[in-house]
C-alpha cells in the first residue's frame, strides 16, 4: 500500500529538492569562479612564476591578458607557452601551467 502526502507534504519535499538542487548549483559555480585564482605554489627553478589551475572556458589569451601586468599580453603570452614547454596555444579545463607572477 502506497503512503500518500498531503499538499503541505508535497511541498515540503519539494522545498527540499529545490533547496538541496540550488545548493549543489552554488557550489558548483563557486568552485569554477575560483579555479583561475588558485595558486598552487612556485618552486626555485620557477621563481617568478606562479603555478595556476585553467578554469573552462580560459584560452592562453585570457590568461595572459590576466597575467600581463605592465607587459604587452603577447609577451606574456610567450612566456606563459615558454615556460611550460606548450606545443599547442590550447588549454584544458584542469590544466596546471605556470604564469609569470604580476
Amino acid at each position: 500500500m502506497a503512503t500518500k502526502l498531503t499538499p503541505r507534504g508535497k511541498n515540503v519535499v519539494r522545498g527540499t529538492t529545490l533547496l538541496s538542487l540550488l545548493i549543489v548549483i552554488g557550489a558548483g559555480f563557486s568552485a569554477v569562479g575560483n579555479a583561475s585564482e588558485k595558486v598552487i605554489g612556485s618552486t626555485p627553478a620557477t621563481s617568478g612564476y606562479t603555478k595556476l589551475v585553467v578554469a573552462p572556458g580560459e584560452t592562453l589569451w585570457s590568461v595572459a591578458s590576466m597575467v600581463a601586468g605592465s607587459r604587452s599580453v603577447n609577451q606574456a603570452e610567450q612566456e606563459i607557452i615558454d615556460a611550460n614547454n606548450l606545443t599547442s596555444p590550447d588549454l584544458s579545463a584542469g590544466m596546471r601551467i605556470w604564469v609569470p607572477s604580476k
